[in-house]
């Protein structure tokens, strides 16, 4: 396959079905759906874990978490994971970044093997193996321990000020914030606040911001390239300028997806979800209310500013010569199941929009169509390296390619089931439940029909038919009658964590190779005598005249 430019965008979560083409009554999409059209659009795939630095690992490194270890935000990523940047760079394909990692790097470990930050390979090292354009982890929160991203709209910041935004952080004061009718900063942090405004000029927010920053580095790139244009929004602050945060309204909100029942007869790990005050928040009708409008109107620009950058491609000669791939790290609750952010394994979560077009003649067969394959995120970088004209390294990438799907050659993945893991060890709800380290985790293994949610609490399982029940409002795990059920799905997962995931310096082929190899260097085990062997192996050892040792050492 002839090399590509790649441009994996990817946002924050956004959740699938906030998409018109994924079904979303209200919300009208037209750029992403046109892009639908263009390519495959996957109606089943799966994160590997419902936060963003973990989730974002395992797409990077095409691994899953329990096998590169970055199990939450800021828990770095060992030095010596291979990521998609490395992978693509043997393959002549430059890889950078504009815009969102969330990758916490491991700076002792890089200390430990004598890796400068400031050189070349120290800066991959600690930017998941991109080249970076800009980094924006788009989060300057300030509190009195100070910034939780030092690092974090640095840029945005200085360009914010150089268009007139007077402010020691225009990021909150003006982007993520909103001016009251008595002049007053009314914070983006507060939930209510998602009613007004953001108080920032449309074109100088931070989406339309980074879509011109990829602009940039693609004007002045020379391929082959992947640029991963990794944008902030939809995620919180949930406030979104004029025009957009006057689009939607409570009639425009979907019924919340919960029950009485559910919450009156839940799991005990899931109550402590409910119970957390950001679950308690989104059980508030008011609080749905002035904040999924202000959803609707992120992803409602975030789709006007696809429009944009599709076009420009299109001018600029470049849409014919560019693979583009869309996707999210991980869903939003907004509510549903008493739940906020995006910390458990229901579909809100763990399921994320993803539409790939490829612009290559192979790929013509499936224009516009829905895949309903089981993909996870860790298929993106086997993919990427097939498309790069690349083998797939097996033993370190634990993902499939898509180019198959991509190119009409298959419809299933071979895969039976996806897995996805939490670990909440260093969370307040680990403290509410009085779980260990150690026992604070838990593991979701789904096929096409069934869900099953590990705890290491050692609290029962949770079981969900989606069939029957896609809105997963009745947990089946307490019922006898599914337990044959339990026991399958269980299998699944146990059969996952006996893999083989660690062995990756060494390749699959190298290992059958091995099996029937007669390497000449002189190992002979378990041959009775000398007739037994080949004598090609053992020409050093087959009887000549010797010495006896006494007569060797009387000299």
């Amino acid at each position: 396959m002839a090399q590509k430019n790649i441009l994996f965008i990817m946002f924050d979560q956004l959740r699938w079905d906030y998409l018109s083409c994924y079904g979303h009554p209200h919300l009208e999409t037209p750029n992403i759906d046109y892009l639908a059209s263009q390519g495959v659009r996957f109606e089943r795939a799966c994160i590997q874990s419902p936060i963003c630095g973990s989730s974002r690992m395992s797409t990077y490194t095409g691994r899953y978490v329990h096998s590169h270890g970055a199990s939450n935000n800021r828990i770095p990523l060992k030095v010596g994971e291979m990521t998609l940047g490395d992978h693509l760079r043997k393959l002549g394909v430059q890889s950078w970044l504009v815009g969102k990692t969330h990758m916490e790097a491991d700076a002792e470990g890089m200390a430990r093997l004598g890796l400068e930050p400031d050189s070349v390979i120290g800066v991959r090292v600690a930017e998941c193996g991109f080249d970076v354009f800009e980094r924006d982890d788009g989060m300057r929160p300030e509190g009195p321990d100070g910034a939780y991203d030092p690092r974090g709209a640095l840029a945005y910041n200085d360009w914010l000020r150089a268009k007139g935004y007077d402010s020691d952080n225009p990021w909150h004061d003006f982007a993520n914030s909103a001016l009251d009718a008595d002049g007053n900063i009314r914070s983006g942090w507060f939930l209510r606040n998602s009613a007004y405004a953001a108080n920032i000029d449309e074109p100088d927010s931070e989406t339309p911001y980074l879509t011109g920053r990829a602009m940039e580095f693609m004007e002045q790139a020379e391929g082959p390239w992947c640029c991963h244009l990794s944008y902030i929004k939809p995620h919180w602050p949930y406030i979104v300028p004029e025009p957009y945060a006057s689009m939607y309204g409570p009639e425009h909100v979907l019924p919340v997806v919960r029950s009485e029942a559910e919450r009156q007869q839940a799991h005990p790990v899931l109550k402590a979800f409910m119970d957390t005050p950001v679950g308690q928040s989104f059980s508030r009708e008011d609080v749905r209310a002035a904040v999924i409008p202000a959803y609707m109107g992120l992803i409602k620009q975030v789709d006007d500013q696809m429009g944009r950058l599709f076009a420009w491609l299109k001018e600029t000669g470049r849409w014919d010569d560019t693979v583009i791939v869309l996707t999210s790290d991980h869903g939003d609750f907004l509510g549903d199941h008493w739940l906020g952010e995006k910390t458990f394994f229901y579909e809100q979560s763990v399921r994320v929009p993803l539409i790939i077009r490829d612009p290559s003649p192979e790929a013509d067969a499936t224009r516009g169509t829905v895949s309903e394959a089981l993909v996870e995120s860790i298929d993106l970088a086997p993919t990427f390296v097939e498309m790069s004209g690349g083998a797939v390294p097996g033993h370190i990438l634990e993902g499939e390619s898509l180019v198959p799907l991509l190119h009409g050659k298959a419809r299933e993945t071979a895969r039976d089931c996806v897995i996805c893991e939490y670990d909440f060890s260093g969370a307040p709800v680990a403290r509410q439940l009085g779980a260990g380290v150690t026992e604070a985790q838990m593991y979701m293994v789904a096929d096409e029909r069934w869900k099953l949610i590990h705890f290491e609490t050692g609290d029962r399982p949770m079981l969900f038919d989606l069939e029957n029940d896609p809105d997963e409002l009745t947990d089946l795990g307490a019922n006898e009658a599914y337990g044959a059920q339990v026991e399958a799905m269980y299998a699944k997962l146990h059969r996952w964590a006996r893999r083989i995931s660690q062995r990756t310096t060494v390749s699959h082929g190298t290992l059958r190779a091995a099996r029937s190899s007669k390497r000449g260097l002189g190992i002979v085990i378990g041959v009775p005598e000398e007739a037994d062997g080949d004598p090609r192996l053992t020409v050093k050892y087959q009887p000549r005249a010797g010495r006896a040792w006494w007569d060797v050492k009387k000299r």
